[in-house]
């Protein structure tokens, strides 16, 4: 299942939950159900905002592929030409 970042827009704490594709959290009671945690003192009825996150590396290595992704220049990315891809 993928992971989603959310955050509070009243208290602005960000919490990290998994769930299907299609389904979407709204409220800081539901996100704070799915992530295991303590409302605390913030109304449950807050909206929440689910964030864009990044994506993941991957690396050559695990696609059986000891070429470096598009876009990579190893000798300009990191000192010492060490690219972390």
């Amino acid at each position: 299942m993928p992971t989603y970042d959310y955050r509070c827009v009243e208290n602005e704490r960000v919490l990290e939950v998994k769930h299907g594709m299609s389904h979407r959290v709204s409220t800081w009671g539901e996100l704070c159900e799915m992530a295991g945690v303590d409302p605390g003192s913030t109304d449950q009825i807050t909206p929440v905002e689910r964030l864009a996150n990044g994506g993941n590396v991957v690396r050559s290595a695990v696609l059986k592929n000891d070429s470096a992704p598009a876009g990579c220049d190893p000798g300009n990315c990191c000192g010492g030409g060490q690219c972390p891809l």
